[in-house]
Protein backbone atom coordinates (compact mmCIF):
# COMPACT_ATOMS: atom_id res chain seq x y z
CA UNK A 1 0.00 0.00 0.00
CA UNK A 2 2.69 2.14 0.46
CA UNK A 3 4.61 1.50 -2.37
CA UNK A 4 1.19 2.44 -4.00
CA UNK A 5 1.19 5.71 -2.85
CA UNK A 6 4.45 6.48 -3.05
CA UNK A 7 4.38 5.35 -6.99
CA UNK A 8 0.93 7.73 -7.16
CA UNK A 9 3.08 10.56 -5.41
CA UNK A 10 6.36 9.98 -8.25
CA UNK A 11 3.70 10.03 -11.12
CA UNK A 12 1.84 13.07 -9.80
CA UNK A 13 5.35 15.10 -9.11
CA UNK A 14 6.07 13.97 -12.71
CA UNK A 15 3.07 15.41 -13.86
CA UNK A 16 3.33 18.26 -12.11
CA UNK A 17 7.04 18.72 -13.64
CA UNK A 18 5.98 18.49 -16.88
CA UNK A 19 3.10 21.01 -16.42
CA UNK A 20 5.72 23.13 -15.15
CA UNK A 21 7.96 22.32 -18.33
CA UNK A 22 5.74 23.11 -20.10
CA UNK A 23 4.21 26.28 -19.06
CA UNK A 24 8.35 27.28 -18.96
CA UNK A 25 8.46 26.86 -22.81
CA UNK A 26 5.42 28.65 -23.23
CA UNK A 27 6.68 31.81 -21.68
CA UNK A 28 10.19 31.38 -23.37
CA UNK A 29 8.05 31.23 -26.81
CA UNK A 30 5.84 33.51 -26.13
CA UNK A 31 9.19 36.34 -24.99
CA UNK A 32 10.77 35.27 -28.11
CA UNK A 33 7.94 36.19 -30.21
CA UNK A 34 7.80 39.57 -28.82
CA UNK A 35 11.23 40.12 -29.35
CA UNK A 36 11.27 38.72 -32.45
CA UNK A 37 8.65 41.16 -33.40
CA UNK A 38 10.23 44.14 -31.75
CA UNK A 39 13.11 43.41 -34.79
CA UNK A 40 11.36 43.33 -37.36
CA UNK A 41 8.98 46.67 -36.23
CA UNK A 42 12.02 48.59 -35.26
CA UNK A 43 13.85 48.06 -38.32
CA UNK A 44 10.71 48.81 -40.53
CA UNK A 45 9.47 51.94 -38.27
CA UNK A 46 12.75 52.78 -36.18
CA UNK A 47 12.96 52.50 -33.34
CA UNK A 48 11.44 56.45 -31.54
CA UNK A 49 8.14 55.67 -33.94
CA UNK A 50 7.60 52.37 -33.23
CA UNK A 51 4.85 51.39 -30.09
CA UNK A 52 4.60 48.09 -27.94
CA UNK A 53 1.04 48.12 -30.01
CA UNK A 54 2.67 47.85 -33.11
CA UNK A 55 5.24 45.27 -31.49
CA UNK A 56 2.49 43.01 -30.24
CA UNK A 57 0.32 42.88 -33.40
CA UNK A 58 3.65 41.30 -35.12
CA UNK A 59 2.65 38.23 -32.83
CA UNK A 60 0.01 35.80 -32.13
CA UNK A 61 -0.53 36.85 -28.75
CA UNK A 62 -3.33 39.04 -26.85
CA UNK A 63 -2.22 42.70 -26.42
CA UNK A 64 -1.93 42.47 -22.49
CA UNK A 65 0.74 39.67 -23.16
CA UNK A 66 3.19 42.01 -24.16
CA UNK A 67 3.47 43.36 -19.94
CA UNK A 68 3.65 39.84 -18.28
CA UNK A 69 7.35 39.85 -19.96
CA UNK A 70 8.41 43.47 -20.63
CA UNK A 71 7.70 47.38 -18.86
CA UNK A 72 8.17 48.73 -21.97
CA UNK A 73 9.75 49.34 -25.45
CA UNK A 74 12.69 50.41 -23.93
CA UNK A 75 12.95 47.21 -22.30
CA UNK A 76 12.96 44.92 -24.98
CA UNK A 77 15.57 46.98 -26.95
CA UNK A 78 17.36 46.66 -24.18
CA UNK A 79 17.17 42.57 -24.43
CA UNK A 80 17.64 42.72 -28.38
CA UNK A 81 20.73 44.65 -27.31
CA UNK A 82 21.47 41.73 -24.86
CA UNK A 83 21.22 39.27 -27.27
CA UNK A 84 23.28 40.93 -29.79
CA UNK A 85 26.17 42.24 -27.52
CA UNK A 86 25.96 38.17 -26.34
CA UNK A 87 26.47 36.72 -29.80
CA UNK A 88 28.89 39.41 -30.29
CA UNK A 89 31.36 38.72 -27.32
CA UNK A 90 32.90 35.44 -28.72
CA UNK A 91 34.13 37.09 -32.01
CA UNK A 92 35.55 39.59 -30.39
CA UNK A 93 37.45 37.43 -27.63
CA UNK A 94 38.41 35.20 -31.33
CA UNK A 95 39.64 38.76 -32.45
CA UNK A 96 42.06 39.36 -29.59
CA UNK A 97 43.15 35.65 -29.50
CA UNK A 98 43.79 35.90 -32.90
CA UNK A 99 46.02 39.70 -32.81
CA UNK A 100 49.38 39.41 -34.16
CA UNK A 101 50.13 42.94 -31.84
CA UNK A 102 47.82 45.61 -30.82
CA UNK A 103 47.11 47.59 -34.10
CA UNK A 104 46.42 44.15 -35.58
CA UNK A 105 43.89 43.49 -32.41
CA UNK A 106 42.07 46.93 -33.05
CA UNK A 107 41.48 46.47 -36.84
CA UNK A 108 40.25 43.20 -36.27
CA UNK A 109 37.84 43.85 -33.75
CA UNK A 110 36.22 46.58 -35.41
CA UNK A 111 36.07 45.28 -39.00
CA UNK A 112 34.63 42.12 -37.28
CA UNK A 113 32.20 44.55 -34.97
CA UNK A 114 31.58 46.34 -38.51
CA UNK A 115 30.31 42.44 -40.44
CA UNK A 116 28.28 41.63 -37.32
CA UNK A 117 26.14 45.22 -37.41
CA UNK A 118 25.91 44.62 -41.15
CA UNK A 119 24.98 41.06 -41.21
CA UNK A 120 22.23 41.79 -37.95
CA UNK A 121 21.14 44.85 -40.38
CA UNK A 122 20.32 42.80 -43.50
CA UNK A 123 18.60 39.93 -41.13
CA UNK A 124 16.27 42.90 -39.76
CA UNK A 125 17.81 42.47 -36.04
CA UNK A 126 19.62 45.55 -35.75
CA UNK A 127 17.30 49.02 -35.77
CA UNK A 128 20.15 51.11 -36.58
CA UNK A 129 20.56 55.14 -36.13
CA UNK A 130 17.26 55.59 -34.45
CA UNK A 131 17.95 53.93 -31.14
CA UNK A 132 16.38 56.52 -29.21
CA UNK A 133 17.75 58.52 -26.38
CA UNK A 134 16.56 56.61 -23.23
CA UNK A 135 17.53 53.32 -23.85
CA UNK A 136 20.67 52.24 -21.13
CA UNK A 137 23.70 51.01 -22.82
CA UNK A 138 24.80 49.04 -19.74
CA UNK A 139 22.40 46.01 -19.81
CA UNK A 140 24.45 42.54 -18.34
CA UNK A 141 26.08 41.92 -21.97
CA UNK A 142 27.04 44.98 -22.70
CA UNK A 143 28.90 45.53 -20.17
CA UNK A 144 30.57 42.24 -20.98
CA UNK A 145 31.22 42.98 -23.76
CA UNK A 146 32.95 46.59 -22.68
CA UNK A 147 34.91 44.31 -20.03
CA UNK A 148 36.61 42.44 -22.85
CA UNK A 149 37.81 45.25 -25.00
CA UNK A 150 39.47 47.09 -21.87
CA UNK A 151 40.95 43.24 -20.76
CA UNK A 152 42.12 43.31 -24.10
CA UNK A 153 43.21 46.78 -24.05
CA UNK A 154 44.92 46.40 -20.59
CA UNK A 155 46.98 42.95 -21.58
CA UNK A 156 48.50 44.95 -24.65
CA UNK A 157 49.78 47.62 -22.03
CA UNK A 158 50.94 45.07 -19.45
CA UNK A 159 53.20 42.95 -22.85
CA UNK A 160 54.16 46.70 -23.82
CA UNK A 161 52.79 46.73 -27.24
CA UNK A 162 50.58 49.52 -26.42
CA UNK A 163 51.33 53.14 -24.91
CA UNK A 164 50.10 53.45 -21.20
CA UNK A 165 46.64 54.61 -21.26
CA UNK A 166 44.10 54.15 -19.22
CA UNK A 167 42.49 51.14 -20.76
CA UNK A 168 38.56 52.24 -19.37
CA UNK A 169 39.14 55.68 -21.23
CA UNK A 170 40.27 53.59 -24.10
CA UNK A 171 37.59 50.70 -24.42
CA UNK A 172 34.54 53.74 -23.84
CA UNK A 173 36.32 56.01 -26.23
CA UNK A 174 36.81 52.69 -28.85
CA UNK A 175 32.97 51.77 -28.46
CA UNK A 176 31.46 54.54 -28.67
CA UNK A 177 33.44 55.85 -31.63
CA UNK A 178 32.82 52.59 -33.52
CA UNK A 179 28.97 52.06 -32.67
CA UNK A 180 28.35 55.73 -34.08
CA UNK A 181 30.23 55.07 -37.33
CA UNK A 182 28.75 51.98 -36.91
CA UNK A 183 25.43 53.87 -37.42
CA UNK A 184 26.70 56.10 -40.38
CA UNK A 185 27.96 53.08 -42.10
CA UNK A 186 24.58 51.44 -42.40
CA UNK A 187 23.08 54.59 -44.01
CA UNK A 188 25.18 54.00 -47.32
CA UNK A 189 24.31 51.44 -49.86
CA UNK A 190 26.29 49.36 -49.71
CA UNK A 191 27.70 49.78 -46.26
CA UNK A 192 31.37 50.03 -46.75
CA UNK A 193 32.67 47.53 -43.54
CA UNK A 194 35.92 48.05 -44.67
CA UNK A 195 36.46 51.74 -45.50
CA UNK A 196 34.61 52.37 -41.69
CA UNK A 197 36.99 49.60 -39.94
CA UNK A 198 40.70 51.65 -41.23
CA UNK A 199 38.72 55.00 -40.63
CA UNK A 200 37.72 54.15 -37.17
CA UNK A 201 41.06 51.78 -36.36
CA UNK A 202 43.72 55.17 -37.48
CA UNK A 203 41.27 57.27 -35.36
CA UNK A 204 41.70 54.91 -32.16
CA UNK A 205 45.36 54.23 -32.97
CA UNK A 206 45.79 58.34 -33.40
CA UNK A 207 44.16 59.23 -30.51
CA UNK A 208 45.70 56.91 -28.51
CA UNK A 209 49.46 57.70 -29.57
CA UNK A 210 48.84 61.37 -28.94
CA UNK A 211 47.43 60.42 -25.18
CA UNK A 212 50.57 57.85 -24.62
CA UNK A 213 52.83 60.52 -25.56
CA UNK A 214 51.39 62.80 -22.43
Amino acid sequence: MAAGHMTAGTANAAETGEALGRREQSKAANRQAILDAARRVFAQLGYEAASVRDIIRGTDLASGTFYNYFKSKEEVFEALADDGARRFRPVLRAQREQATCFEDYIERAVHAYFTFLVTEHRAGAHPTYDRGPHVRANTPEMIAVFEEVRDGVADAIARGTAPMVDPDFLAAAAIGVAQEVGDVMLKRNPPDVSGAARFVTAFVLGGVGKVGER
